[in-house]
This record gives C-alpha cells, sequence and structure tokens, in this order.
C-alpha cells in the first residue's frame, strides 16, 4: 500500500500547474518559517537559519523567473514582484541577524498571500 501511496504522490506533484507548484513551495517555506519561529519561542533557535535561507532560494527563483525578459507578464506587475522579492530577501538577513517572532511572522504572511493569490484567492 505504501508503494501506490508513494506513486500517487509523485503523479500528483508532476501534475501541478506552474502556478500550483510555486503557491506550493511559498507554503512549504512558509511552513518551515513557522516551525523556526515555534522553535525560537521555546529557546531553541536552530532551525531558523535553515528555514531563511530555504526562503531565500524560493524567493531568489521566483523573483528572477518573474522579472525575466522572456516572462510575458506586464512590467509593472514585474517591478512589483521584483520589489518584494527585494524586501524579502533583506527581511531574511534582518532576520537572521536579530530573529523575532514578528520578523518571521511578516516572511510568512507575505508567503501566504503571494501563494493564495497564485491559487486564484486574493483574500
Amino acid at each position: 500500500m505504501n508503494y501506490a501511496a508513494n506513486a500517487y504522490a509523485k503523479t500528483s506533484h508532476s501534475a501541478l500547474t506552474p502556478r500550483e507548484a510555486e503557491s506550493a513551495v511559498l507554503l512549504k517555506a512558509a511552513q518551515k518559517l513557522i516551525g523556526a519561529s515555534q522553535g525560537l519561542a521555546s529557546g531553541d533557535a536552530g532551525r531558523i537559519n535553515e528555514a531563511l535561507s530555504f526562503n531565500q532560494r524560493v524567493w531568489t527563483l521566483l523573483t528572477s523567473e518573474a522579472t525575466s525578459d522572456e516572462n510575458p507578464l506586464p512590467t509593472d506587475v514585474k517591478q512589483g514582484v521584483g520589489r518584494l522579492g527585494v524586501f524579502v530577501l533583506q527581511s531574511c538577513i534582518d532576520t537572521m541577524i536579530a530573529p523575532t517572532p514578528e520578523k518571521i511572522a511578516t516572511l510568512v504572511t507575505i508567503n501566504n498571500h503571494i501563494a493564495a493569490g497564485l491559487q486564484g484567492n486574493p483574500g
């Protein structure tokens, strides 16, 4: 039964649209940040840099893809994504230097809102 579940999981992941995949990776980054924040609150700061590094990689890829010349998005959307990406990357660095639950919560909120927008649920 485990084999069937694994096969289904692989197939379901490969059937994602690019927007769904981007949304899923943003949600995964948000979950890592939430876990790291919970660890931080209990005195375990070990996971924070890993979660922030993952979030940086996600945003570096999203930003570079969204702002590339080949991307058909309108220029103003590309610029907005670029500015948001710069903000997120700077926030990750700032949070690595001086982590607080509030800084992490801001990053989680951004990831969740962008993921919701990619899913067609801008609320």
